[in-house]
This record gives structure tokens, sequence and C-alpha cells, in this order.
């Protein structure tokens, strides 16, 4: 699949630009939201801006832009949109204002539903133009951009108001479209349509004349449309030149085509009509395919069209077909051509007579009726109700050849799609990565259309499903690869040497010259196949680099995948890349082939093995490692040398290139599509729909699942009866047991449970029938059994007080069904997850529950919450190779659990030696698991039923409390628990505690049967699998292990009923659907219950690097989201405790009802203001620096010196006044202004004991899911809002902060953005300048919101804050010199260490007298310069907070200078000597 050139990229004008324009001019005047008096709606208006502004400059994007984003479409055009002033101009204005918010992927449709009422005229108005006739009224190009416009709306079926519009274009009555005989022949298939048919003929005669000729129309649309675009392709010549808008007409078309026969909804009725159109025949037959150039994207889009027509699925029932029905129906289709064939043609009987195999190829079909004459071809088509039949004596229109590819196109035998993808090599080779058509590379403007598949709301089948994405993930990581090997490559720096050969002038900690490569091992092909079972081969690598890089090649691990490169430079020694040239010719590039590393050799040749056992040193460092080839590439490449005597490629290999590990799993998820697209994958049945996004979104949720439970046991997740009853609110709550005291969790409740169906039923008033009884929940409390004496008996338990709204998601996750949890910032997202899990491990023990988050740090947070419940350890168990940043001492992946359990074993086998020690016992019972066994069953279980016969109810005797304890056996054992065991209070009491000793005991021998598998299981990777199936009952993994190692796991036959899923908006669809399927479905039936997806669709979604996948396919959308736009239902937490509610109200907008716990309003922290800080968020403008706003040193790299310089101001400001540095972060939206704001803290203050460095100087991207007290964001666009414009890096970028946000950006060019109106309404509402409280300290006793006793400073820009902090540096170390001289009076014992630091503070004073030049801000300039080499630098996170106070960490004076100073005029004051330092603009 390709796509065209790519269009270079957009330039997005400045605010000065913007301001100047005559669009923003008339903005001002009639439409712009902040202006106050408005000119009256001027039709007028609307049609100059057309004509003058869109149609002059061709449809110029900037323009459109420019329009868009002065909010035109929502306070202008739609808001007096009516039928008595729609015209050609308007129409076309408001498609143009809908596809620019498409191609700018923001809602588009939010404004036409809040104004409804014209919307169908509108639309009827659409179609008309659409239809109208070309170069007349409407242009080819304004006719495209009213295709793109209808794409959009068949595309947005979930819009109600769009949904109900296109309806009547693609249902059964446009079938009205087809020639008689196909309608026939088509009712016939379905007996069942024709009685619809009927129907709608009889609804049509009773319609009046001009409401059945308006429906009349609407259902022809499509087959008019399709006629109208066949006359323009028709019209494009074989060689001479075409205008581009006929090409783009007839690309959009077909993408329109595509669209609608990928969704079953439009799909079901005008697959027959596209069919009867014999469009894909006059698409083959036309010129524009067989031109070289332009029609290179429509036959790609050509092919996909193809695709879809004959997919495997059948049109009514939308069921998937099997390849015996595929074969089916082309049988049939052949013996029905031979059937006539028979009856009226008598030269075809040879071809009547023939069987099918000899007759469906290609060419046997052109060889049997290629000779025939046009007329006779027509007749033959018109037999099978192909054309129209042929009336006597008449010659047929047609040309023969468009009648001879009808016949043969519809007949010829097809490749299964399977089969296709079972050829196909996993890994991209240099042919696929450097096609611009296939992996756009360019800036992707969403101008042109592409020949890649979009994932929209709905699929066809699960194939469908599973190929859409299995094409993308190649793709995307196709994309990848790509600039891995560019950058890796080119600083290997290749050239030709003197004799000819390759000599690598550079190196590369990601590629290494090969040394030598052997292809030892080619298997035997299985079965049926063609290609090799595997490839094996030998590639040695010479590792003379630094160590750390060294323990990275001799880390890689099996299955990690490399790339072997063979490059041929053909540059002499010395040439200097560059790299806006195209790589391929600089390098000399001539081959890539992807391999997968099975393991390093050791110097007798063996391959080392992963396992806990240590590896073994190798001498030297010369490494080989065995690695598998892709055996279908092999065959390919074999195939071409023996055949076409082409090279070896095998033997040319000269760099092996190796990627970061987390990057590098494409392979793996490929063949796991792979695998499940060959094997029947079933999804359980309560979920197949809800997956292709067809049936009731709601079907799975619990209250209408047939098997839902009705009494649950809650556990430790109330704290009390009262936080129960609140929890159910509009609950009627009944008690088991009257007595309060005895009212104590845990809790059983039993819910009203009705069955779907029973909903429905209704008594004579209407009303629901016993309605007080839905409500009612009957609750037992229950005590938890006596688990031992020992104080570590007794559980832990949970201490969250849960709101309703996570009880509820609570209850949901335990019912069986798909429960979404949508988790706004800071509502206990992981809380919930851990109470579900726990109390899925409580109710259901014989349940096991897989846990999959995005990243390794999600499933750290969850696992430390996990241990703090009561959770049996030896039930956990990680998967993955997160489990090292794990901060627990504990070690739950895999060798860890088995460590755990061979210990646990020897500590158990320990305790059964000290049981047998007081029993009197003698032998060796602790030997091994079995011995304990046979000595609880005989010694241990006779003494205990001795012991309850005897003190047992004897009768109607009063039972003895003495004797519970004067006759137990093992009272010398439990001497080491806290004495005494007994209370002898009552019998009953000491009776639990008697048999709570027992539990204890048991357990140790429960535990150790389970144990026993590890003493008959010798080797560490057997045990480790044997826990992971059998022992283990909660098991965690990322989405990305869960992909690599499906195959795996299915193999060792892993098991599970209940996934649960964190962070699943930032899942890939592809990800979040394979973790469903990592078992054997039993008997033809999946096992999975339980199905909790907790996340937020309105955060980030997962990262796509390139535009074109991101926006035009749409990979970025999550399962999760897809599910919440077709309707799935969720549980919405609705109270935040992480931030002050001033500043969750910057963000709660976007959620329904956001509210905040009783904990932001009450502790102090929250109600406290932020020292020497006025406000507790600001926004704070930030105006050109020198005459610089924004900066792109490279492509996409953007930097604001000015905001960064700000940023790092206020840090520092901070720092001075006392906050604790690591309790503040630096944000920003852009990598390139991160690297910025780096480097100026790396200058200004990195190892300043006064001022530390910031926790965290990251992107907002990078930071989602992590939190801290205050938080300084830039925002660094200066001339187009970028992509802050997605209101979900918004959410993110606002709701970081607990305490304190503080925004430094251009408020001109925000402020005017409609998608962030409703955050920055309330940032600008408070001033925009800085205002600061300097002589307040930190902590404060001053509450948020009140008038400070200190006075308010304004800061009006970035030098003045930069000189102030300057200043108030200056004044610390001067207070902090006099503070050490008052310490020389002291004694001298006492100041051994002041004396070192009061010389260093002179040594300081008379620098700065003799030399105040050197406070020369130069460090301005350096700042400058850097950005452009902080482009390249590497990501470093600065985590080191203060410094130590040793004298050495005192700064020089000129260090401090360059260090605090901003890029300012220092004043005179500051220096002894009066010199001024120079300005900036001085020193430049």
């Amino acid at each position: 699949m390709a796509a065209p050139a790519q269009p270079k990229k957009i330039v997005a004008p400045t605010v000065s630009q913007i301001n100047a324009e005559f669009v923003t001019q008339l903005a001002c005047k009639y439409w712009a939201p902040h202006i106050k008096k408005k000119s009256p709606f001027d039709i007028k208006v609307i049609e100059d801006i057309y004509e003058k502004e869109i149609v002059k400059s061709r449809f110029a994007i900037r323009k459109i832009m420019l329009l868009e984003f002065s909010q035109y479409l929502e306070n202008y055009l739609w808001m007096n949109y009516s039928p008595e002033v729609s015209s050609k101009a308007y129409l076309m204005s408001i498609c143009c204002m809908v596809n620019e918010k498409f191609r700018e992927n923001v809602p588009a449709w939010e404004t036409f539903k809040k104004k409804p009422d014209h919307f169908p005229f509108f639309f009827k108005c659409i179609l008309k133009a659409a239809l109208a006739e070309t170069d007349v009224e409407f242009s080819l190009h304004e006719q495209t951009v009213l295709l793109l416009f209808l794409d959009h709306c068949f595309n947005s079926l979930e819009v109600d108001l769009i949904r109900s519009q296109v309806q009547q274009l693609i249902s059964l009555p446009m079938w009205m479209g087809l020639q008689p005989a196909r309608l026939e022949l088509e009712l016939k298939k379905t007996p069942k349509l024709r009685k619809f048919w009927n129907l709608i003929k009889k609804n049509d005669e009773k319609m009046d004349p001009e409401a059945r000729e308006q429906s009349f129309q609407e259902r022809r649309f499509l087959s008019q449309l399709i006629q109208k675009f066949i006359s323009v392709l028709k019209s494009v010549p074989l060689s001479e030149p075409v205008t581009m808008d006929k090409v783009h007409y007839c690309e959009r078309f077909i993408e329109l085509m595509i669209d609608l026969e990928a969704l079953l909804p439009t799909r079901r009725w005008f697959n027959t009509i596209l069919d009867d159109s014999h469009l894909l025949v006059h698409c083959y037959l036309s010129n524009l395919v067989h031109r070289e150039e332009d029609g290179h994207l429509f036959s790609q889009l050509l092919d996909m069209l193809k695709f879809y027509t004959g997919f495997e699925i059948n049109d009514q029932t939308g069921n998937a077909l099997t390849e015996n029905e595929m074969t089916t129906i082309h049988y049939d289709r052949i013996t029905s051509l031979q059937r006539a064939a028979f009856a009226h043609f008598p030269e075809l009987y040879d071809f009547a007579l023939s069987n099918v195999a000899e007759v469906d190829t290609r060419e046997s079909l052109v060889k049997f009726f290629g000779p025939l004459s046009s007329n006779t071809l027509h007749q033959v088509a018109s037999y099978l109700c192909l054309l129209p039949t042929l009336p006597k004596n008449e010659d047929t229109t047609f040309d023969k050849e468009f009648l001879l590819e009808l016949l043969v196109s519809r007949h010829e035998r097809r490749i299964s799609q399977i089969q296709q993808l079972n050829q196909m090599p996993l890994y991209p080779t240099e042919k696929i990565i450097w096609d611009e058509n296939i992996v756009p590379t360019e800036y992707y403007s969403g101008e042109g259309c592409l020949a890649l598949p979009k994932l929209n709301l709905q699929f066809l089948t699960l194939h469908d499903y599973l190929l859409r994405n299995f094409n993308l993930f190649r793709l995307e990581s196709t994309y990848e690869i790509r600039q891995d090997i560019e950058d890796s490559v080119s600083r290997m720096k290749p050239w030709q040497s003197e004799y000819g050969g390759v000599v690598f002038g550079g190196w590369a900690r990601m590629a290494q010259p090969i040394v030598a490569f052997t292809v030892v091992e080619v298997a035997k092909p299985n079965i049926g196949e063609n290609w090799p079972t595997r490839v094996r081969a030998d590639v040695t690598i010479n590792l003379n680099v630094r160590d750390h890089i060294k323990d990275e090649w001799e880390g890689l691990r099996k299955h990690d995948v490399c790339f072997l490169v063979t490059v041929r430079p053909t540059k002499p020694y010395g040439t200097k890349f560059d790299r806006r040239r195209p790589f391929i010719e600089q390098i000399g590039l001539v081959y890539v082939r992807g391999c997968e590393i099975q393991g390093m050799l050791d110097d007798k040749g063996r391959v080392i093995e992963d396992g806990p056992e240590p590896r073994p040193n190798l001498r030297g460092e010369s490494r080989t490692f065995r690695v598998f080839l892709d055996p279908n590439q092999y065959q390919q490449d074999m195939t071409n040398t023996i055949q076409n005597g082409a090279e070896d490629v095998y033997e040319t290999f000269n760099i092996i290139m190796r990627r970061k590990p987390k990057e590098n799993n494409f392979k793996a998820v490929l063949e796991t599509i792979r695998n499940l697209m060959n094997t029947d994958c079933v999804v359980p049945d309560w979920l197949h729909d809800i997956i292709l996004g067809y049936g009731d979104p709601s079907s799975a949720h619990y209250s209408k699942m047939p098997n839902q439970i009705a009494t649950l046991d809650f556990n430790d997740t109330f704290l009390s009866i009262e936080h129960l009853k609140t929890s159910f609110p509009g609950h009627n709550v009944k008690v088991t047991v009257d007595d309060p005291a005895l009212q104590i969790p845990p809790f059983r409740i039993t819910f009203p449970v009705r069955s779907g169906k029973g909903k429905k039923r209704k008594d004579a008033d209407g009303e629901d029938e016993d309605t007080e009884e839905a409500k009612t929940l009957i609750v037992e409390p229950h005590v938890i059994p006596n688990r031992g004496p020992y104080p570590y008996n007794q559980p832990k338990r949970n201490t969250i007080q849960f709101t309703h709204t996570q009880i509820e998601a609570i209850r949901a996750g335990m019912q069986p069904g798909l429960t979404m949890v949508v988790g706004p910032p800071g509502t206990g997202k992981t809380d919930v997850a851990v109470q579900i899990i726990s109390n899925i491990y409580h109710n259901f023990p014989e349940q096991r529950t897989l846990i999959v988050t995005h990243s390794n740090q999600a499933l750290n947070q969850l696992f430390e919450k996990i241990m703090a419940l009561d959770i049996d350890e030896r039930h956990l168990l990680r998967l993955g190779h997160g489990e090292e940043e794990l901060e627990t001492e504990k070690d739950f992946s895999r060798y860890g659990r088995v460590n755990y359990v061979l210990a646990r074993r020897i500590e158990l086998l320990e305790e059964v030696k000290r049981l047998q020690k007081s029993l009197g016992v003698p032998g060796d019972a602790s030997y091994t698991c079995e011995t304990a066994g046979y000595f609880f069953l005989y010694q241990v279980m006779s003494r205990w039923e001795e012991y309850i016969s005897k003190v047992k109810n004897k009768g109607n005797m009063l039972p003895d409390v003495t004797e519970v304890s004067t006759f137990f056996p093992f009272h010398e054992y439990f001497a080491n628990a806290p004495q005494p065991i007994f209370k002898g209070r009552n019998y009953e009491e000491d009776m639990e505690i008697a048999e709570g000793c027992f539990r204890h005991i048991k357990k140790i021998f429960t535990q150790l049967e389970e144990f026993r598998a590890s003493e008959l299981l010798r080797s560490g990777l057997d045990r480790s699998k044997y826990l992971l199936v059998k022992e283990a009952k909660i098991i965690a993994m990322t989405c990305t292990h869960a992909a690599l190692k499906r195959h795996d796991l299915v193999k060792l036959g892993f098991k599970y009923d209940n996934i649960l899923m964190e962070e699943a908006a930032q899942i890939l669809e592809i990800e979040t659907f394979i973790p469903l399927l990592l078992q054997n479905p039993q008997d033809g039936f999946s096992r999975l219950k339980r199905w909790i997806m907790i996340g937020d669709h309105h955060q980030l979604p997962p990262v796509i690097k390139n535009m074109a996948f991101q926006k035009y396919s749409n990979m970025e959308q999550s399962l999760f989201t897809r599910f919440v736009r077709v309707g799935v239902p969720t549980v919405d937490l609705d109270a935040q405790g992480r931030a002050r509610a001033s500043l969750c109200n910057l963000y709660n907008w976007r959620y329904k009802n956001l509210g905040n716990l009783p904990h932001v309003q009450l502790l102090p922290e929250f109600s406290t203001a932020n020292a020497g800080l006025l406000y507790d968020f600001q926004l704070i403008n930030v105006e050109d620096f020198q005459g610089v706003g924004e900066s792109e040193p490279n492509p996409y790299f953007y930097q604001n010196l000015g905001e960064a310089e700000y940023v790092v101001a206020l840090f520092m400001y901070m720092c001075l006044l006392g906050y604790p540095a690591d309790k503040i972060s630096i944000l920003t939206t852009y990598n390139g202004q991160k690297h910025l704001i780096r480097d100026i803290i790396n200058r200004r203050c990195g190892s300043n004991p006064l001022i530390g460095r910031p926790n965290k100087v990251t992107t907002v991207d990078r930071f989602q899911g992590q939190q801290n007290d205050y938080i300084l964001l830039s925002l660094v666009r200066t001339r187009a809002v970028g992509h802050l414009r997605d209101v979900r890096r918004l959410v993110v970028a606002m709701s970081r902060a607990r305490l304190g946000l503080y925004i430094f950006a251009r408020v001109s060019l925000f402020q005017n953005c409609f998608e962030l109106t409703p955050a920055f309404s309330q940032l600008t509402a408070r001033p925009l300048h800085l205002h600061i409280i300097p002589t307040e300290p930190f902590p404060t006793s001053r509450k948020n919101g009140e008038r400070p006793s200190h006075e308010v400073q304004i800061i009006k820009n970035m030098p003045q804050m930069a000189n102030f902090v300057y200043n108030m540096y200056m004044h610390l170390i001067q207070t902090t010199h006099h503070y050490h001289q008052t310490l020389l009076q002291l004694p001298p014992a006492m100041v051994e260490e002041g004396e070192e630091v009061q010389s260093q503070e002179t040594e300081l004073e008379t620098e700065e007298e003799t030399n105040p030049a050197q406070a020369d801000l130069s460090s301005l300039t350096d700042a400058t310069s850097s950005q452009e080499s902080s482009a390249s630098q590497t990501e470093s996170t600065p985590n080191q907070t203060g410094a130590s106070s040793s004298p050495e960490a005192i700064p020089t004076t000129s260090d401090i200078t360059a260090t605090v100073a901003g890029p300012v005029t220092v004043p005179a004051e500051a220096n002894a000597s009066q010199a001024v330092i120079p300005a900036p603009e001085e020193t430049k």
C-alpha cells in the first residue's frame, strides 16, 4: 500500500500575519468571540470571503486554517444559516470548515448538534451540488471538497444528526438503482427481502408526488454519483496533460467507495449497487491507471477497493465466510456461466463441459471468450443479469475490451486472503523501508488521501479487524525502523577505502561492523509449504567498545530483533554526510534484512540459554550470535538468485544494527496477529459484536449478562456500615443482624438480580413491578475465621473510604461482563483496580486474573498497592522485564517467585521440624514435602481429632472452658506466640482460638503440598512454568509482553478467567485485543468471564510517530476510546483528591460532573497559599525576546528562549524562597524546549546548593500519569497553537499540578482557540503579569485567596524577573557572608569548617570587586547557541535535588553571576565598582 509523494510542511502563519489578514479584520468586525459590539449578519461577507479568500487562493490550507481558527463556522456560518440565505458560497464555506476540522483532528459536529433544525435542508443541498454539472455550477475542485465532506459524513455514523440523513442514502430502497433483471435475481436469493420490497412499494404509492420525487432522488444518489464519476474518469487522456483536479477528484471518489465498502451498515445494500455499476472494470480499463505518475495512488486505492468488494463476508447477515463457503460461491458463479453457455451458445460447448479447475484461471477464460463477438459477449453478460438485455438487431454500445474484462474478472479464481498473508515476510526490506508511497516520511498535512486502511468505529469481521491493524502496525514500525537505520548507519560513516572495500570512519552505539556471517541451517519445508521451516545463521562481531555498551550487546535476549545491512559506499574517506539529501545514495545502502536473536554462543559454540543461572564469562572481544532469518524472505531471495542470477544477499552483509528493546517488539506482535488470523480466534460471544462495533453497545454490561451473581462478598471494601449505606444512594439497606456491635465489616451483599427480559414487563399502571424489592440490598456481616495466634496472622485491610461511584466500579468489576471505568486525573483509578483484584481473589479463589497495563511504571504502582492488601504473595507473579524497577525488596518475576518458593519451602520444613520436636515424635519428618505430608496425616491430624473429641459438647453437659486449654496438644509449639494464647473467658472464644491455631498449622502443610512440585521439577525453567500455569492466581504483564509472548503462553496451556487493564486509553487497539486471546478456547468457547478496562480517553492516546498513520488512519484511537464512541456504558469516577479545587476547575469541564473529595478543601496543604506567589495558578504572557518568539532549529524541534529563561527564573525564585526543588517539575509541550530548559538549568543552577534541580524537566506527553506539587509549564508556540489544540493534551497539562500551576505562553495566540476556551477563559480572568510576594517566606500561613500582608510586586517581563532573581541571590549570598563573619568571633573549636567557608567567601568578594565584567551574561548567548547542540542532546533527567553542603560546593562569583543573572542588565548597585554589565543587545 502506498501514498503519493508527500507535500512539504505547511508553515503556520504568525500572530502578526494573522492580525494583518483581511479575514482577521472581518472576524473582528463580525464574529470574533472577544468582540462585544459585532456588526449584523451580512450574506455578502460570506460571498466575498469565499470568492476572494478561498477560491482565489485555490483553497489554500493557510487561508482555510485562519478562517476555521477564527471560529467562522461556530460564530457566523452555521449560526446564521437558513434555507433563505443558502447559496453556493455558503454551502462550500461550511464544507471547507468541516473538512478543516477533520484535518486538524478536532470535533467537527458539535456546532450542528446545538442547532440541528436546518441540517436536513443543508444536507439535501450538498447532495444536489455533488451531482451538479461540472464546470457549469461547481468546479471539479469544489466537487472534490463536497466528496470529502460526504466521506466525513459516512464516517460519522455515531452522530445521530448525521446518521438520520445518511441512512436514507444507503438503505434497501437504494436498490431502485439496480437494473430490473439484477433486482429480481437479488430478491430471489433472499426471499425475506421481497416482503420488505413490496412494503416499500406500497409506502411509496401513499406518498405525495413531490415527497416521492425527493425520496427517489436520495435513493438514486449514489448510483448517479458513480455514473458521474465514470464520465469524469473517461475524460482523462492516456498521454496528454491532465489537470490534477481530475486526478484528485477520482482519488477522493475511490476513497469514498472504500469507506462505504468497509463499513457493514453502508456496505449491506451498497455493495450490490457498486457491483451492478461495474465500477471496478471501468477503473481498471481507464487511462488513469496506465499513467505512471498521476495514476500511481489511484491504482493503489483501486486495489484496496477491489479487496473490499470481494471481502469474505455475507453482506446481508454480516457473518464471515469460511474458505469453503468462498470456494462454493466461486464454483456457483462458474457453473451458472457454464449452464448459460451450454443452453444458448453452441460456440462455448468446450467451455461448458470442462471441469471448473480447468477453466477458472484468467488465461483459460480469455482463451474461451476472447474469440466471441461483442454482441455475443453482451448476451452472455445479460443472461447472468450483469447487463440489460440487448434488443434484437441492435449492436451493443459497450467495447469488447470492457465486456471481456467484465466476464473474466468476475469468474477468475482468487487467492485467499490468509494465504497471501502467510507468504509475506514480516521484516521490512530496503524496498519497503524507503518507498515514500508506502511509508510517508515528510510531514503529512492531511490534504491528500493515502492508500492506507482506516480504523474507524466498526469492522466487517474479526479478520478485517486484525488485517487493518496488522497492516498499520507493520507500516508504523517500518517508519521507526527507517529512522533507526538512518541514524545508526550514518554515525558509522561508511566510506569507500582505497582498495574499493568499506571503511568505517565513525562508530555507533546501536550498530557494529560484521566480521563474519554464515548461514548454518536451512530446515526442510512443512508439507504444503514452499518455504523452509527455519533458517539459522551465525554473526560474528568484534566488541572493542566501552564496557557498558559491550554489556548491552552481550545482553541481547532471545527473540530480540536485529537488522543486517549491506552498504557499498561510493564516497571517498572523509566525505561529510548531509542529512538533507537522500540517505540511500549517500551511504550506498544496498540491502536490509531482519533477523531474530536465538542467543550468544559460548566458547564451545553452544547457545547460552536465558535463565537464573549466571552467564559464563567469555574471553576476548569477539562475540558470535546465532540468529533466525525470515524463512519467507530467504526463499524469495534464493529464488531470485537462482532464477534471475541475482547476487546472493546473504554473502554481502557488513553491518548489524540492534534497536532499543522497548521499541523492538514489532516482529513478535505481527507474528501474533498473523497466528490469530490463522486460528479460529474465539472471542467470547458476549464480546464479539461489541468488538466489531455492532449490536447493543450495553449488551455486555453486568446488568444484561445472563450469569449475573446475586451475592458477593465485599471483604474489606467498606470501612463501616455507614460507609456501606452512603455507597448505595437510593437503595434500601437491610442488615441481617440488628445488634449495631455486630454490624462491622466484612460484609456480604445480596443484590436484587433481574434477568434482562424481566425488565420490560410492566404492570397495569405502567410502573415497573416490585421497584421496592429492586432497590433492597441484604447485607450480612461475617467474621473472618481466626488464622492463628501470631500478629502476622491478622489480615491486611483496605483503609480507603471509597466514594459511591468507586463502589459502583468495584461492584461492576466483580460481576461478569465488560466493565469500563473512566478515571479522570486524581480519582483513584489504581485503588479501584486493586480493590477489584482483591475482591475477585477472595470471592472466586479458583479463578485466575490477568493484569495488563501500558507501562511498567503503572504495573509497579499496582503491585505495590496489591501487596498492601490481604493477598497471599505466593499467588502473585509478574512477567516481563520491568520487575527490576519494583520498589520492594521482594522479587515477583518468574525466577524471583521460584526462589521465593524454594526459600519458603525450607522455612516451612523448619517449622515442621519444630512441630515434630514439640510433639516428641522421632524420625525426620521435615526431610521433604512428601514426608511432611505423611507426618501431618498420621501424627498431627490424629492428635487434633482426639483433642476435638475431648472438648466437644458432650450431650447436654455445659462445656468446660479450662478443658480447651488443658487438652490442647500444641502448647509447646505455640510457646513463641504472644501469651496467654487462651483467654479463658468463654468456651466459644477459646475454641475459635484453638481452631485458629490448627488453621495456622494446617496452612503450613497445604503450602508444602503445593510446593511439592518444585521438588520433582529440577530446572528453574520448569519450576517457573509450573508457577505460571498452576500456582499463580494474579499474573501481571504489560500489553507489549502479552503480544510478544502469546505463542509461548498458549503453548504452555496458560489459562485465566478475568482481565483487568489499567491505562487502557493509552494502549493501541491491537495491543488491547491480543490479551483477550492468550489462551486456547475450551470446546470452542472462551473461558473469559470478566474484562475490566480502566482509563481516561480525555487524556493522551497511544503514541504514533508517523503523522499519516495517526491522522489519516486514526491509528491513535485506542479500543477504550472506540468503545466510548460506540456507546458502551462507563462508570465515570467523579471525585478527585489530587489538586486544589481551583486547579481542578481548569480541566473538570471536560468530564461529567467531576467534583472534589472532602480532603481537598480540609487539609492545610490545600487551603494554604503558595508562598511568595499571589495566585495558585497564573497564565503569564511572554512577548518576543530580542524580537524572537518561537524558533525551529530542526524540523518540529520548537524552542522559545524567552519562555525558557522565564520558567527557569521563576524556578530559581521559588527555590531561593525555600521551596524544595524536588516538589517542582518543569513541563513543556515540545522536545526542543525541554532540551533548551535543561540546558539553561545546567548553566544557571546545575550544581548550586542554594537552588538545586527540579524534580523533572520533561514534556507533557511523557509526564502523563505522574504529578507534582508545583508545575511550571511552557507552551512554546507563538505562531500557531500546534498540537496543544488537541484538548486531551491540554487536560494532561492542566492536571499534573497539586498546589500550583504557572503557565508561560503567548496569550494572544491561545485565547482565540475555540477548543481551549473553557480553560483559557479562567486563566485570562487573572492578571497576565506574574504577581510575586518576595518578602513572604516558605512555608506561609496565609490562606489561599487572602490578601497578603507583604508587598506584592508585579513582574512585567522576563528580563525584569531574571534581574530580580539575580539581585535576590546576591542579597542571599551577602547575608550568608555576614553570618559567617559572626561565626568568626566564636571559639576556634566551633568553627573549623566555618573558616574554610569564610575564606572562600572572601575570595568571592575580592574576585567580584576586581572583575565585575566576569558577571557578563554571556551565558545567554551560550544558551542560544546551545539550541542547536541541545537538539541532538541525549535525554537525561536531572535528579539531583539540592547539593552537598561541603565548602567546595559554594560557587564562585563568576559562576553565580553567570548562573543567576538572566539575559538582562544587572543594576550597578550590585557591583562594588559601579561598572554596568552590558545588556545582551550590546554584547551581540
